[in-house]
């Protein structure tokens, strides 16, 4: 068939574009690359495989995370869709089965009748019509280059780490505990490893001590903040990591109420509970020491590993100069750019940009203008981010109440939190109405 629109790219914003963009009437081309070439951190030919964490943060709609799902959900994101019908007991966060979530994900692409899935590797480019590239982070080398020569201008990077997943049948639960921060969202959310003081002091010195795995003489290491390896966090000080993934804060043994001086949280992969990600601890230790290091954790002396964290390669634009508030590129109007790509960081801020680029380019494709969202919105949020950041130093972000404008001053930072998300709402759906597409 003849396409209206060609995406490159079947994760999170591939996806969300071609069905935004389906669904509007508008027939698509969706090439993914893999099983056909694979990458450094993907494992299957599924569309939008989660590789990096099960969870899509928190559902309140008093979060930001929370805010972002809500939006995306009024404009039926099948990502949500998907995300909802295979969630996994994660406190008040919202957590899938990941491989049931990616097979949910493939089936509605792949049956739509709009939608044409094609499994080669797009080298260049596609050269006419409507084009949204949403080939994440990992984007072949060959279409980077093609990329780089359209825009004349080098690529800003960093490196992503994954964290490892723990097979369940492996844990002492005699050793850990289950429990919600706070109690919140109920107490099977998390499985939870308590460290004494000394423990925690054990373990710090032995991430510090372990091997990493080396980059090349031509890399830089340039990490995102939100996303740091484990023992990068652990050179910065002794509290680092007491103070942020192993925070203890809110935390207390059910048996006894032992309270700790960190505490690992190992979060469910699937509704049986069969496997563990170890919430944040992305890490660059080489494999043999991850084994070691990671089962000197009291529970985890005899802890099998189904995944073991790893390093690679995470490309993005310098969006401010590249991007106009349309996800077009300034100097290729015909090409979108959505995804990672754009700047964002996570799941869902990278669903949002797919969703963002097939409205556009059906509006394109019709020969419309799509009003930009409200700034007061998390999509507008991310979007005026992106575009309107100081271009020197821009790094990518994730959807955060930093991003959007304050509430004025007076109540709590629940009551402020709250006035912004009913604002962003009330905005988000006069801006939804104006939409020329539906």
């Amino acid at each position: 068939m003849t396409a209206a629109v060609t995406i490159v790219g079947g994760g999170f914003a591939g996806v969300e574009a071609a069905w935004q963009a389906a669904e509007r009437g508008i027939d698509v081309i969706l090439y993914e690359m893999r099983p056909v070439r694979s990458t450094p951190a993907h494992k299957t030919g599924d569309l939008a495989e989660l590789v990096c964490s099960n969870s899509f943060k928190a559902d309140s709609i008093t979060t930001a995370s929370g805010l972002l799902k809500a939006e995306l959900r009024a404009l039926r994101s099948p990502v949500l869709q998907a995300a909802d019908a295979h969630r996994v007991p994660a406190g008040l966060a919202l957590a899938v089965a990941r491989e049931d979530f990616a097979r949910e994900v493939t089936r509605r692409i792949e049956s739509h009748p709009r939608i044409s899935v094609v499994r080669e590797e797009v080298k260049t480019i596609p050269p006419d019509g409507p084009v949204i590239l949403a080939t994440g982070p990992l984007t072949s080398p060959d279409l980077a280059r093609d990329l780089v020569a359209i825009t004349r201008r080098d690529y800003l990077y960093f490196y992503d780490a994954i964290s490892p997943i723990v097979d369940g049948e492996t844990i002492d639960y005699e050793k850990a505990f289950f429990a919600s921060r706070y109690g919140k969202g109920g107490n099977d959310g998390y499985l939870n490893i308590g460290l004494s003081d000394d423990e925690y002091r054990t373990f710090r010195q032995n991430l510090l001590d372990a091997d990493k795995v080396p980059l090349h003489d031509f890399e830089e290491e340039k990490y995102f903040e939100g996303c740091l390896p484990i023992e990068v966090l652990a050179e910065r000080g002794e509290k680092t990591l007491a103070f942020g993934p192993m925070k203890p804060v809110g935390l207390s043994n059910p048996n006894g109420g032992r309270r700790y001086c960190a505490v690992v949280q190992l979060r469910r992969e699937n509704t049986a509970g069969s496997a563990y990600n170890m919430v944040g601890f992305q890490t660059k230790l080489t494999y043999p020491e991850q084994k070691r290091v990671f089962r000197n954790l009291p529970g985890l002396e005899g802890a099998v590993f189904f995944r073991y964290g790893s390093v690679h390669r995470n490309t993005f634009l310098n969006a401010p100069k590249l991007l106009l508030p349309s996800l077009q590129m300034r100097v290729l109007p015909r090409l979108f750019v959505a995804g990672q790509l754009t700047g964002v960081e996570g799941y869902l801020e990278s669903a949002a940009m797919g969703l963002l680029a097939g409205l556009n380019a059906v509006a394109t494709a019709r020969g419309r203008t799509l009003p930009v969202p409200p700034a007061t919105t998390a999509l507008g949020a991310l979007i005026a981010y992106i575009t309107q950041a100081e271009p020197k130093n821009f790094q990518p972000v994730n959807i955060n109440y930093g991003v959007l404008p304050p509430a004025p001053r007076g109540g709590s930072k629940e009551d402020r939190r709250r006035r912004v998300a009913d604002r962003a709402l009330k905005d988000f759906e006069t801006w939804r109405k104006t939409l020329p597409l539906d």
